[in-house]
């Protein structure tokens, strides 16, 4: 990995707090969390007080203070694992790193325990090349360089926004493919980072990931956490939704996203059956949406995040609108995020 300056003051660690018992989830990660700010945000459907270990510099956040941050009738945006973006929004540092409460740290190849924080900032730090691949990778890591006929023009790259970690053991599956395949694991430690090329589309897991906050923390929102959604609350694909988003989002604004390392080893959790009937809807309406972001563009015009978000969100009205109603709703919290990012952003730290 390249050298890597981390500014302690300069990260933020968010984790949605799904379960009322940290101290074993804290407990492991001690070695990597212990010297960080760390905001833990209370699922507020999540009844029971929260068991949080001595020995954390840490904010935690609960029903209550969402209620209180954003009004009681938008807290809905932040219920399960969306909690995660209220962790987004009261932020003030410049890094946000995103672990969700069932994974735990993993071991590389040689055994050592991968460095999260170290390995996400180091993606963050060093530029991003999307619109040239380079065949070697990530041309910035240690060993590794340009391969011949990269053109010397690109080889500054572009700031890097986002890093998306990767999981071991229990890998980010659709609820259908664990259905299948029960018994699949991902044990295939991979010591690689690449750049997600311009104009390619991913899905991004709010399990693992990293970004800038300063230059594209508004990009990343809740917007399919609606209130009376019923069978449509794709409550385990919100998150590809604002990971298409953000991705196009990038690209209009000359910013790069990479994937691979770090990775997390994620614990077993969940039924792939009841993950079925909660996400059904929305894989079908993917097929839908992957077109729609594969063709939308921005104008001239959006310079900054939070223009970007307001343009998509009159293009996800016009064209996904007609496709179901939902969208137009999605496209209405879009902008309601936007207003909501700029209010609680001009109130004071630690709001």
């Amino acid at each position: 990995m390249s050298n890597t300056s981390i500014n302690n003051n300069e990260v933020d660690i968010v984790i949605a707090a799904i379960n009322s018992d940290l101290e074993p989830f804290m407990n492991e990660w001690r070695p990597v969390f212990s010297q960080f700010h760390l905001i833990i945000v209370k699922d507020p459907d999540m009844n029971g007080e929260l068991r949080i270990p001595e020995g954390f510099n840490v904010d935690v956040f609960t029903k209550s203070d969402i209620d209180r941050v954003v009004g009681s009738s938008t807290s809905i945006l932040f219920s399960g694992y969306s909690c995660r973006y209220f962790g987004y929004l009261v932020s003030r540092k410049k890094y946000i790193i995103s672990i969700d409460d069932d994974c735990i740290p993993a071991r590389d190849t040689n055994g050592d325990l991968v460095d999260v924080v170290a390995q996400h900032i180091a993606n963050l730090q060093a530029p991003a090349t999307p619109f040239f691949f380079n065949t070697l990778y990530d041309p910035y890591r240690k060993g590794a360089d340009f391969v011949r006929g990269y053109p010397f023009s690109l080889r500054s790259g572009v700031t890097c926004a986002l890093s998306c970690g990767l999981w071991l053991n229990l890998a980010d599956y659709d609820a259908p493919t664990q259905a299948l395949k029960p018994g699949q694991r991902n044990s295939r430690y991979v010591d690689a980072v690449m750049t997600v090329p311009l104009r390619s589309l991913m899905p991004v897991s709010g399990i693992n990931i990293a970004f800038n906050r300063e230059v594209v923390g508004p990009a990343l929102f809740p917007a399919l956490r609606l209130a009376g959604e019923g069978k449509l609350r794709w409550e385990t694909v919100e998150d590809i939704w604002s990971g298409m988003c953000v991705k196009v989002i990038c690209d209009h604004l000359g910013l790069g996203v990479k994937s691979g390392i770090p990775y997390v080893w994620r614990r077993e959790r969940g039924d792939a059956i009841e993950s079925l009937k909660k996400e059904w809807e929305g894989v079908k309406l993917m097929e839908e949406v992957v077109p729609f972001f594969q063709s939308v563009r921005l104008p001239q015009t959006a310079v900054t995040a939070e223009d970007c978000v307001v343009d998509m969100a009159k293009s996800v009205k016009e064209q996904l609108g007609k496709v179901d109603p939902m969208f137009a709703r999605a496209a209405d919290a879009m902008g309601d995020w936007v207003k909501l990012w700029k209010s609680v952003g001009s109130s004071s730290p630690g709001v």
